[in-house]
């Protein structure tokens, strides 16, 4: 390894390597709430980074397995190191590959779950940041969502399960992406960071083959009065 990292403890078992490149923040443990797997499930995480969304689904929901894919190297290293230390590697599985080539990576229609924390900026949105590792995860440069919707076509089961977040103003775009990928919004819920304040995260699911109908939840709301609430530290594993 070439690169400083250190780990971060999400249970007495589970421990995360982080390093200034690939670390993670709470729209990941948001997603892996939203997604909820069963115990049943095979799941799979696009664009997994350092392997936070795999290791607190395997935390709080311990599905049969969990694949983790992504195109930058120093992010696979990572995840490999938290599957290693965390006494994983019978159930958490790296795949070091762009999501647009998965066809013989990983098999296709097996998948109960697909899982994405995308770039959250449009490839031709803002000023590009100097650094590649944060050009690939803010900006759509490598993928953007029709290509995370059409991998998630390709790998989910006849009635399995996209769960995405995202910023509002791009919502329009994932709604648009998913139905052009044959999976069709059914859950949505905003996330606040107070109760009067407007969203500034969304939080949706979609279902492979399914029909139109899509049920929008109450407002995840992250911080009262005393701080944070008491839905956030349930879903950090802190309540």
């Amino acid at each position: 390894m070439n690169f400083e990292y250190s780990f971060e403890k999400l249970s007495e078992k589970i421990k995360v390597c982080t390093t200034s490149s690939h670390k993670f923040g709470t729209d990941a443990f948001l997603l892996a709430n939203f997604a909820a797997p069963l115990h049943k499930d095979k799941v799979c995480d696009l664009g997994t980074g350092c392997g936070i969304i795999p290791l607190v689904l395997e935390r709080d929901f311990s599905p049969k397995m969990i694949y983790g894919v992504d195109i930058q190297p120093q992010a696979i290293e990572q995840f490999e190191l938290s599957i290693k230390k965390s006494g994983l590697s019978d159930k958490l599985f790296s795949i070091h590959e762009d999501l647009k080539n998965l066809k013989g990576k990983l098999p296709f229609t097996e998948f109960d779950v697909v899982t994405c924390n995308p770039p959250y900026k449009a490839s031709n949105a803002g000023i590009l940041s100097e650094l590649t590792v944060e050009q690939i995860a803010r900006h759509e440069v490598l993928c953007n969502i029709q290509d995370v919707c059409d991998a998630a076509n390709k790998l989910l089961k006849f009635g399995g399960r996209l769960c995405i977040c995202q910023r509002p103003e791009r919502l329009a775009d994932v709604i648009t992406a998913m139905r052009n990928a044959g999976i069709e919004p059914k859950k949505l819920r905003f996330v606040s960071k107070l109760a009067d304040t407007k969203p500034w995260l969304f939080l949706i699911e979609g279902k492979k083959g399914s029909k139109p109908f899509m049920n929008v939840e109450p407002t995840l709301i992250i911080q009262e009065q005393d701080g944070f609430s008491r839905e956030l530290l349930k879903i950090y594993g802190k309540a």
